[in-house]
């Protein structure tokens, strides 16, 4: 069986068609209407003039027809004949043409034709439209007839018929017509155009909407639809964008999460290795430990040999640090909190720092914004993050150079928190990194376990907070650090 595809029609050719379609017939409607209340108004008009006319006529020459005094009749009427009147016929009681106007003397047809006979009462008017052919030329007339009375008297002396053109009444009508026929095409664009632009007006946010639902099918949450109206549409529009709002936020929490999944599973697996490597290393690097201290106390050996058990006791002392350190970043400890200054605690951690910083002479600049309350926060574990940073710019900067440090509370949210930047003017981290840096096992430094960075990061989550790289003007890098006023998951 063959398929036939149907024709597709957008809402906005569909709206404005109906519209206009609606709008159109009601317009025209009363186009018509209108038309035929001008087209009856100018008829009636002319059966007006016409009774006026006959009525005169009858009531200047009713005398001379109840004298008989027909010459005098013909005479008074040919002076008249001229504009539309196009003829004048005078009948007696029995309705004998007794006087005709000279025009249509030889027209039997409209002469013999009268609709006074009979019993007829003064107030009686007679009209009909005819054809008829004067001066070799058919035109439509239209005749008013009425009987002739003589005041105080009940005898019908006669009547009296004239014939009126309408050439002029089809004239009217057709203009009538004409502008009515304007006034029709003119609302017929109008309507068009508001049809047209009321559609795009209501179908534009609808195609708004068609597309943020396409973007937000496609991942892109970060799109919003422009609000452009007060009404239920714009009720749409800003519930779809408050959608989009808190599905990019339901997307962030779920990629934040999926994150720290995936470190949770690295810390599990880093967890299990330095378990492995402290059984596996520690104990036969302990007695190797012991044999080179052993043989470091012999006075049979010469100094070269006790240079190089001196490098080797270097050596192992390395891969205990790095074990201590690896077996530190994987365990979890519970956060010891209570309520500190915080401008206290960075100064607690320069000062462990200050010998290394004098030596370089370097430049530490610090501002901290008054009367800041205190945080509940675990102040060893941050000292720890804060002396990690620092020493990181430390060791970036070139002797001479600058580490600023700028503490602040950040109120713009519901739930205020401290925001610290530690920048330097040393030699930067590429962008490429600025995330990867906080990934365990990575460094860019030469020396290294590449564990800092990650262990600050895994402490300022605990306390609610976070830490990443931000960019600033000049040389260098930047750190910022958000640390909540109240952390939600504190244990009083």
């Amino acid at each position: 069986m063959m398929n036939i595809k149907r024709v597709r029609f957008s809402i906005t050719a569909q709206l404005a068609f109906w519209t206009s379609f609606i709008l159109v017939l009601l317009t025209f409607s009363l186009l018509f209407v209108i038309q035929n209340r001008e087209v009856k108004s100018i008829i009636a008009e002319k059966k007006n003039r016409g009774l006026v006319m006959v009525r005169y006529i009858a009531e200047m020459n009713a005398r001379r027809l109840v004298l008989w005094e027909l010459s005098d009749i013909d005479e008074n009427i040919s002076g008249l004949i001229r504009d539309d009147l196009s003829y004048i016929i005078f009948y007696d009681r029995d309705g004998h043409p007794v006087v005709v106007s000279e025009g249509i003397a030889n027209n039997l047809e409209v002469i013999n034709r009268t609709s006074c006979i009979g019993q007829v009462g003064p107030d009686d008017v007679f009209y009909n439209n005819y054809r008829v052919i004067e001066d070799g030329q058919e035109q439509e007339v239209m005749e008013v007839e009425i009987p002739i009375f003589i005041k105080g008297s009940d005898i019908k002396w006669g009547s009296v018929k004239i014939g009126l053109k309408l050439e002029d009444v089809k004239l009217r009508i057709q203009k009538t017509r004409l502008v009515m026929a304007g006034f029709g095409l003119a609302a017929l664009v109008l309507t068009l155009l508001s049809s047209l632009l009321m559609a795009r007006r209501i179908t534009r946010p609808i195609r708004n909407l068609v597309e943020g639902t396409r973007r937000i099918s496609r991942g892109d949450f970060t799109y919003r639809i422009p609000v452009i109206s007060e009404d239920e549409i714009g009720d749409l529009t800003r519930s779809f964008n408050e959608m989009a709002e808190q599905l990019l936020q339901a997307r962030q929490k779920t990629e934040e999460a999926n994150r720290r999944l995936v470190q949770v599973e690295k810390l599990a697996s880093i967890g299990r290795l330095s378990a492995t490597i402290a059984h596996e290393i520690r104990n036969p690097l302990t007695s190797v430990k012991l044999n080179i201290q052993k043989l470091a106390e012999s006075e049979k050996l010469d100094e070269t040999e006790k240079e190089h058990l001196a490098i080797a006791q270097e050596g192992i002392e390395q891969i205990e640090k790095f074990i201590k350190e690896l077996l530190s970043f994987t365990r979890s400890s519970k956060l010891q909190a209570d309520y500190f200054s915080m401008e206290e605690i960075i100064q607690a951690s320069l000062k462990m720092l200050c010998p290394f910083l004098e030596e370089k002479k370097i430049q530490i600049k610090l501002e901290v914004e008054k009367n800041l309350p205190p945080a509940y926060v675990d102040a060893d574990k941050i000292r720890q993050v804060l002396v990690n940073i620092l020493r990181n710019a430390y060791e970036a900067v070139e002797e001479g150079g600058q580490i600023e440090i700028f503490l602040k509370l950040n109120r713009q949210k519901d739930k205020p928190y401290f925001e610290i930047l530690i920048s330097d003017n040393g030699c930067g981290i590429p962008e490429k990194d600025w995330e990867n840096i906080f990934e365990p096992f990575f460094t860019t430094k030469s020396s290294g376990a590449g564990l800092g960075l990650a262990n600050a990061r895994r402490i300022l989550e605990q306390h609610g907070g976070n830490i990443r790289v931000v960019k600033k003007e000049g040389p260098g890098s930047c750190f910022l650090i958000t640390l909540p006023l109240e952390p939600s998951n504190k244990e009083k």
